[in-house]
């Protein structure tokens, strides 16, 4: 738990126009600066910085929240991440209220990526300006990898001797054993000496989705056949393999953008699309895809368009991703750059248009995978149509969507030139389960309504409680939360009568943070982005409390009439509720019990005026 004071020192650190303004052009309008909203396509802008409040909204998507929300949102990351970002920023050290081991684990982490980030930059300083790195650098001029290219992406060369990282450590006074917990040198166990794990290679530095050094990729250059083409960087405290891809820290805002994501091999492939402009692009470490890969994936996009080599091993891969993508609930696309290219030397020799027409034509997973049975089995013999069968069997039925298996039933049965009912009871033979129904023939669910937008007396209510406190404690004195009829407005409403009612309230920012929903955080950004000033707000006030009083007597009044001309409701029932009826009309022609005046101050309390 991060204790509140830092996270509040934290707050008053981050002024918020310069926070945004280091992601975005912000220009002044009126109380606000305004930008094109980051997080959806418009030509005017509708997106609002307030320095007043310390808030954000956009008037067109409705997004809204404070600096800690905009990191959270713009990053596509958690809540702490976006702290400690903000942290990092300011220059404050975090201190959190648990310690013990969480505190050292933190402490380590914080070790090792200090000792990756001076790594990556040893590396970059010897490919650039070292005879050690005379090879890599030739490698690259071959390959075509520019210079802007080479420095964006943190390229290095590790030169080819068995003690260089170690005596680089020594000399940075970085303890070897904590260099060998990063994953960078290795212990021999008969002599207790330490030796590099990467010697002369090209270094892939791999990076967080905060873009954070968390380990390395390296590429041999000496072309030696009983050397591993690339070593990287063993799992560690703050490396996973399985968790990380390379370039997402940079590429996540084209992938959002572009509304999916190209998932190629190799690092090389990566940088020369994204030199070319293809920008929405990942690696992971190993052509397999994970299911936590796949859940970050997720974080950005619908979608996926696998692009792996058009070799066997390639195409295998695409095929072992289907589990981890179809868990995730990301559509499934296939690119197959044709032989013997891969996207790096496409590009090189017929240019990016050449690629982008690859991408622009990649076929459903089922559809790739149905042509690649059809290609490895002979459709015109009896054992390459099971195999067919089987092999289309297995894949569509892992989806559970009766819309996908009716689809490719049809589309194998014309592959095999036999009935769609023989391939659908196949289908449902290897499930094991009833074969599912075409659209059409079960009941739908009927999904439930959204919630209708709030009144605009609603919304005008929310405005004057984030505009002046002591309009907050005369509503108090007279609203019952139960007469607004919007949920988040009645939630939003009480959460800010108790911050008064408690002395918590610390202003827009931090009761942003506070509140759980993000409906409500929208809602709220909205009502108090405006810095304009509210013409007769007592006035105001006064004219909405009444409204909503009345309303809900009304809906009262018009519950006990029904009730009093039912035929069952005896006489003496019948009789209160009339004397209800009458009270609740003679209350309606009152004013407010405590009367809201124009000039803001707290009358006493009319006696006939009953709130309740």
């Amino acid at each position: 738990m991060l204790s509140q004071a830092v996270r509040e020192q934290i707050r008053n650190a981050s002024d918020i126009v310069e926070v945004v303004g280091g992601y975005l052009p912000l220009k002044r309008a009126g109380a606000n600066f305004v930008a094109l909203c980051p997080f959806h396509k418009e030509k005017s802008p509708s997106f609002n910085v307030n320095p007043h409040k310390q808030i954000f909204h956009c008037f067109g998507c409705h997004k809204g929240g404070d600096v800690f929300g905009f990191v959270q949102a713009y990053e596509n990351i958690g809540f702490m991440d976006a702290v400690r970002r903000l942290a990092e920023r300011a220059g404050i050290k975090l201190e959190f209220e648990q310690g013990g081991e969480q505190e050292q684990a933190r402490d380590l982490k914080s070790k090792l990526l200090q000792i990756h980030d001076a790594l990556a930059t040893r590396w970059q300083q010897v490919l650039a300006n070292e005879a050690a790195g005379q090879v890599a650098r030739d490698y690259l001029a071959q390959r075509g990898v520019s210079a802007d290219a080479i420095k964006q992406f943190r390229l290095g060369a590790a030169p080819e001797a068995w003690d260089d990282t170690v005596n680089w450590a020594t000399a940075k006074g970085f303890e070897l054993p904590l260099v060998e917990q990063a994953g960078l040198i290795i212990r021999k166990e008969e002599t207790g000496r330490y030796y590099d794990r990467f010697r002369g290679r090209l270094m892939f530095p791999i990076c967080d989705e905060l873009g954070r050094v968390v380990g390395f990729s390296g590429r041999i250059l000496s072309g030696d056949e009983k050397t591993a083409k690339y070593v990287n960087s063993p799992e560690t405290p703050i490396f996973r393999k399985s968790k990380v891809f390379f370039g997402l820290d940079k590429s996540k805002r084209a992938i959002g953008d572009a509304g999916f994501a190209i998932v190629c091999e190799g690092q090389l492939d990566l940088i020369a699309c994204f030199s070319a402009g293809v920008q929405n692009l990942v690696a992971p470490q190993g052509t397999a895809l994970t299911a936590e890969h796949t859940r970050i994936l997720k974080r950005y996009t619908d979608e996926v368009v696998l692009c792996f080599d058009s070799d066997e091993a390639g195409q295998n891969a695409a095929v072992r991703s289907l589990d981890a993508l179809l868990a995730s609930g990301l559509a499934i696309r296939v690119a197959v750059v044709p032989a013997p290219h891969d996207p790096d030397s496409l590009i090189r020799e017929q240019g990016v248009e050449a690629f982008r027409a690859v991408i622009a034509r990649a076929e459903g997973f089922f559809d790739f995978y149905l042509n690649r049975l059809c290609r490895v089995h002979p459709a015109d013999t009896d054992k390459g149509r099971l195999a067919i069968l089987a092999g289309m069997a297995e894949a569509v039925q892992k989806t559970a969507n009766a819309v996908l298996v009716a689809t490719y039933a049809q589309k194998t049965a014309l592959r095999l030139a036999v009935p769609p009912e023989a391939v659908r009871a196949e289908f449902k033979r290897a499930a094991g389960r009833p074969a599912p129904v075409a659209p059409g023939e079960e009941e739908m669910e009927i999904e439930s309504s959204p919630l209708a937008p709030p009144k605009v007396h609603e919304l005008q209510l929310l405005k004057l409680l984030f505009a002046d406190e002591q309009l907050v404690r005369l509503a108090a004195a007279n609203l019952d939360p139960s007469w607004i009829a919007h949920p988040t407005v009645r939630q939003v409403v009480q959460e800010r009568l108790a911050a008064d009612a408690h002395d918590a309230w610390q202003g827009v920012a931090a009761f942003l943070d506070e509140l759980a929903d993000d409906a409500a955080r929208q809602l709220v950004a909205e009502v108090a982005i405006s810095g304009r000033p509210i013409p007769s707000p007592a006035q105001q006030l006064n004219d909405i409390l009444l409204r909503l009083r009345n309303q809900a007597w009304e809906q009262e009044i018009a519950a006990l009439t029904q009730r009093a001309v039912q035929p069952d409701t005896p006489d003496e029932e019948r009789l209160e509720l009339l004397r209800r009826q009458q009270e609740l009309n003679r209350l309606k022609r009152l004013p407010l019990a405590h009367s809201v005046p124009l000039d803001g101050s707290q009358t006493a309390p009319d006696p006939e005026a009953q709130p309740f």
